[in-house]
């Protein structure tokens, strides 16, 4: 470098000084770095962003300060895996537009579902542009796009009935029900009373213990839903919502099959499962070896709903609870629900059984009317027999 060369460049910096865009040397590398820092951020591809998002929906709690369940994070990971890294693998994140989306949402809905084949919807697609929208968000915080692309999100569709499928007919009858439990073996078979007759689910079956059950003096029992045997860890775990913890009187016509039930099949101790894998068992039956053991009764029963399941059995034990008279807010506590509009479905049954009673009502102030009409009209029939 010549004089003139250097004082050219001191000149520059002057004038840089004057006009206050100069930086010192070491600011202006710590800038560049940060630049080409935040470039290569932008320019991540999607398959290595999906995994850094999933491992802080594994270590991060949610927005209500809870962290997810195993189950939970288990779900996310199958959408990415299964579905969304395959379609998107390494490109850039920045370059998934609503076009993109789009067509990979229209391959989605091709897929055959595997529950019912007939089934216009799979019940894949909706599920698996959640999870994209969510891991978007979090990239648009993270400042790695400007903004999520429009994602129009399907509403849920039934998969396992055609859409025409009327939900009464996902009931079984009192005779199938008891049908059902002659078919289940002897250990196991109170699954299909508590599902019926508590509208229990199938985790809160098997979380049960004996101390959830409370005898009294009079012969009644109150049963205590307190937990859940966790399908994916298989462990005991809290019940989804507090809607959930409840206590149920046991019907009648159960009783002295929980007795019994308790007296040969369940150890004395308070912790002793209801539902034990083997005769007097510390461990409580699996959710799998379950649905093994409930394939087999259902195709020991014949006439039943087409795809009936397990769940099906708490469905008509709350359709059979409303048309008694029960009302809503009385439904929700006795299945344990927490939303209301889960609740809605069975407003049927209860204005069935309204109109029943408003028919029967009817009929006995019209027969009143009648009578006292013919006794207007009839004054002097009593006294002209005496």
């Amino acid at each position: 470098m010549t004089k003139t060369d250097a004082r050219t460049w001191l000149a520059g910096v002057h004038t840089k000084i004057a006009r206050g865009d100069w930086e010192p040397p070491a600011t202006l590398a710590a800038r560049l770095r940060a630049e080409a820092a935040a470039e290569k951020a932008r320019s991540i591809g999607f398959a290595e962003y999906a995994e850094r998002w999933l491992e802080a929906v594994r270590t991060e709690p949610n927005r209500s300060g809870k962290m997810r369940t195993d189950g939970t994070v288990r779900s996310y990971q199958s959408k990415v895996t299964g579905y969304l890294v395959p379609e998107f693998g390494d490109l850039p994140i920045r370059e998934i537009d609503q076009a993109w989306i789009r067509a990979m949402a229209e391959r989605l809905d091709r897929i055959p579902s595997t529950l019912n084949p007939k089934s216009e919807f799979n019940g894949i697609t909706r599920p698996v542009l959640i999870v994209l929208k969510m891991i978007l968000r979090r990239a648009a915080r993270d400042q790695i796009i400007p903004a999520v692309p429009d994602i129009s999100v399907p509403r849920q569709k039934a998969v396992r009935h055609d859409a025409d499928h009327d939900p009464d007919e996902d009931l079984a009858t009192p005779a199938q029900i008891e049908a059902l439990y002659e078919a289940t073996p002897d250990l196991w078979a109170i699954m299909v009373l508590l599902a019926a007759w508590c509208q229990l689910r199938r985790g809160e079956c098997l979380g049960l213990q004996r101390r959830d059950i409370q005898w009294r003096d009079d012969g009644s029992a109150t049963l205590h839903v307190r937990r859940q045997l966790n399908a994916s860890t298989g462990d005991y775990t809290d019940l989804k919502s507090d809607a959930g913890k409840r206590s149920l009187n046991v019907p009648r016509l159960m009783r002295d099959r929980l007795e019994e039930h308790l007296r040969v099949n369940v150890a004395p101790e308070g912790a002793a499962p209801l539902v034990p894998a083997v005769v007097r068992g510390s461990l409580p039956l699996s959710n799998t070896r379950w649905g093994f053991i409930w394939a087999d009764s259902r195709a020991a029963v014949h006439g039943l709903p087409c795809r009936f399941r397990f769940h099906d059995l708490r469905h008509t034990g709350l359709t059979m609870f409303a048309q008694e008279g029960a009302t809503l807010a009385e439904l929700m506590r006795r299945g344990g629900h927490a939303d209301i509009s889960v609740v809605l479905r069975y407003q049927h049954a209860t204005m069935t059984r309204d109109r029943e009673l408003a028919d029967r009502m009817s009929e006995r102030v019209s027969a009143r009317l009648v009578a006292a009409k013919e006794e207007a009209d009839n004054p002097s029939s009593d006294s002209a027999r005496g």
